[in-house]
């Protein structure tokens, strides 16, 4: 028998989103009222299994009587409260906000990127080649994964992943300040000198690609990756008896990288470094 846990039931709370009439349960976030309606607002550093950061601010809504743009991803629905997502000022904030982080770094690899540059119509070129921050080559030192930094859009996810959100092994953390600041090992060690467990949390967590499956990299590098062609299969590991479920990206008959369902109650999108990169000798031959 399956128990399933039961929630007390919250209650409703009312508010007017884009001149609707809108109920959401108690302690839900405007975000999470925007995608209940349809609505699509932009977000990068949100993620569904972590603690909201504020930290990319590409997410942010108009609240009637509030001095500055309110976050999405963090702010809560309260009863009475008047939002519009789509204003003016809600529009200029993004477009700026996608320029800025464009105009910096490399977001090839970031889903849905190109897509709202052009919807918000944002210029990232009018920064000129000196807004690039890094211009670094990726760090390749290990066989498991890869870090581009030139990708990072310092959203501090991985650092939550890795440290007391979900694995507390810490071995990743931001050094620097201001201009200088960016995502580290202790001092600045290779990443097999460090913490790290190769759990590849961090790379679940990643919205641009920074980090990345060195399969995937390496596929990329050779132009032959392809996720229009991937199925994805979710099955249980069969490395101990947790009863993680791992979804499996395949393509070409290949197992080319391993994820795991955000929804699962037992890991909510986290593995360890059998579950996540334990998969070669499934094709073996």
């Amino acid at each position: 028998m399956t128990a399933i846990p039961l929630q007390p039931p919250r209650r409703l709370v009312e508010f007017t989103l884009d001149g609707q009439e809108t109920r959401v349960p108690e302690g839900a976030t405007l975000l999470d009222a925007c995608r209940a309606a349809g609505k699509d607002i932009p977000t990068l550093c949100e993620g569904d299994t972590l603690t909201p950061k504020n930290a990319c601010r590409v997410c942010v809504v108009e609240v009637e009587g509030a001095r500055t743009l309110a976050p999405a991803c963090s702010r809560r629905a309260e009863p009475g409260m008047t939002v519009r997502t789509d204003t003016e000022r809600a529009r200029h904030s993004r477009k700026i906000v996608l320029e800025l982080l464009a105009s910096s770094t490399d977001l090839s690899t970031t889903p849905r990127a190109a897509e709202w540059i052009k919807e918000y119509d944002a210029k990232p070129a009018r920064f000129g080649p000196d807004a690039a921050r890094l211009n670094e080559e990726p760090k390749i030192d290990n066989e498991l994964y890869v870090r581009d930094y030139d990708k990072c859009i310092q959203c501090y996810k991985c650092v939550d992943a890795c440290g007391e959100q979900w694995q507390n092994t810490f071995a990743i953390s931001v050094a620097g300040r201001g201009f200088d600041a960016r995502i580290s090992t202790e001092h600045d060690a290779p990443l097999t000198d460090s913490a790290c467990v190769y759990c590849g949390n961090c790379i679940e967590v990643c919205p641009t690609g920074a980090l990345s499956f060195k399969t995937e990299f390496d596929m990329r590098a050779v132009g032959t990756w392809n996720e229009a062609a991937q199925t994805e299969t979710t099955t249980i590991c069969a490395y101990c008896g947790v009863g993680c479920n791992l979804t499996l990206h395949v393509q070409e008959n290949e197992i080319v990288k391993v994820t795991s369902p955000h929804d699962n109650p037992v890991t909510h999108g986290n593995l360890c470094i059998k579950g996540r990169f334990g998969f070669q000798h499934v094709q073996q031959r």
